[in-house]
């Protein structure tokens, strides 16, 4: 049976990024480095949340996007406070509606599962009045919504 792992394209810090990954989730580990000829790291293998994950060196050819993020759906605002303060703090930068960039450039969406069910309260008053709360914001604040 096939696997899927998702592959992150780094100038010349896959190594440094995928420790930095993993220092913020539980049970997140570097699964394996293969590393070039001048003993520098080329691909890095790692795990989060179950997920697997390859981190490549590849040069400065390619750059991270809005494209793609990466969703972490937490579970209460301790857990959103916890994610969203690490990247923040480590370098990253806030957008808005849950989102950030990490110091690396890729995006992250932080969001609790409370934004779902508030979004698609059978109240259409209440549901709207969500989703007016929710885009003035950047970390979502669950008791706003």
């Amino acid at each position: 049976m096939p696997t899927i792992s998702h592959m992150l394209w780094f100038d010349d810090k896959a190594e440094e990024a995928a420790n930095f990954y993993v220092s913020i989730f539980p049970d997140a580990k570097v699964q394996g480095i293969s590393r070039g000829p001048d003993g520098k790291a080329f691909t890095v293998n790692f795990e989060i949340l179950g997920e697997n994950y390859i981190a490549l060196n590849g040069g400065p050819i390619f750059t991270f996007s809005e494209a793609i993020s990466i969703f972490v759906n937490c579970d209460g605002q301790a857990e959103v406070d916890k994610y969203w303060d690490a990247f923040i703090e480590a370098g990253g930068s806030e957008g808005r509606c849950g989102w950030l960039k990490d110091k690396y450039g890729l995006s992250w969406q932080i969001i609790p599962k409370q934004l779902g069910e508030a979004l698609s309260n059978s109240d259409p008053l209440k549901s709207q009045a969500s989703m007016a709360a929710m885009m003035k914001m950047s970390k979502i604040i669950i008791s706003d919504l």
